[in-house]
């Protein structure tokens, strides 16, 4: 059996790295007792799937891991069985069957939303998105390599003085950065609450 669980990682957990969220998602689905399924090999491990790395400090609602199952559950007993053993900073919106051949999430993933509440209003922010989006190209550099922005950006829009609202390529080799585009705009990263609100599928 192969499930797909969306999730929420919340500001308990903001600065948990991708590695320990994977460790945290065992130890919790072995504590709910669920029958999952092994790797083979010399140090099998629970064969789970969480869908795109979220950078430090990033919340989410729209988390996405799978999970292979040894056995047939109910849905309904997998979500009374994960919910009290759920860590703070960890919430489960939706359970879900996967086909149990279908590529990995990883494969599926076609781009991501977020959100992004600045700390303080910037009273000029829909004039910069404005100047953003008319141009052609925004070279970066990225691990000491250029690329292009713009092409990632697949959509960008201001909500008022204080938030903002992305949504950014993230196929491999072309993958937007919310943090990126803020420093594009003018704004360091580190003056804004970032959120990931949805990770987009080539299945929906």
């Amino acid at each position: 059996m192969r499930l797909r669980i969306i999730f929420s990682k919340t500001d308990a957990m903001r600065y948990t790295s991708h590695l320990d969220l994977q460790r945290t998602w065992e130890r919790t689905l072995r504590r709910a007792r669920l029958p999952l399924a092994y790797s083979q090999g010399f140090n099998p491990h629970p064969k789970i799937n969480l869908g795109a790395a979220l950078p430090l400090g990033f919340t989410s609602q729209g988390e996405i891991i799978e999970v292979w199952l040894e056995e047939q559950v109910p849905l309904g007993e997998i979500e009374a069985s994960l919910t009290p053993v759920l860590p703070p900073g960890l919430n489960v919106h939706d359970i879900r069957e996967s086909e149990i051949r279908s590529p990995k999430i990883q494969t599926l993933i076609q781009s991501t939303q977020y959100s992004a509440k600045l700390l303080e209003p910037i009273p000029d922010l829909e004039a910069r998105v404005g100047d953003l989006l008319s141009q052609s190209s925004l070279v970066r550099e990225r691990r000491g390599k250029e690329y292009d922005l713009r092409p990632l950006i697949l959509a960008l829009s201001n909500e008022g003085e204080r938030h903002l609202h992305m949504h950014l390529s993230a196929l491999p080799g072309a993958t937007g950065r919310p943090d990126e585009v803020l420093l594009a705009l003018g704004i360091d990263p580190h003056d804004a609450h970032i959120q990931r609100s949805k990770i987009i599928l080539k299945d929906e």
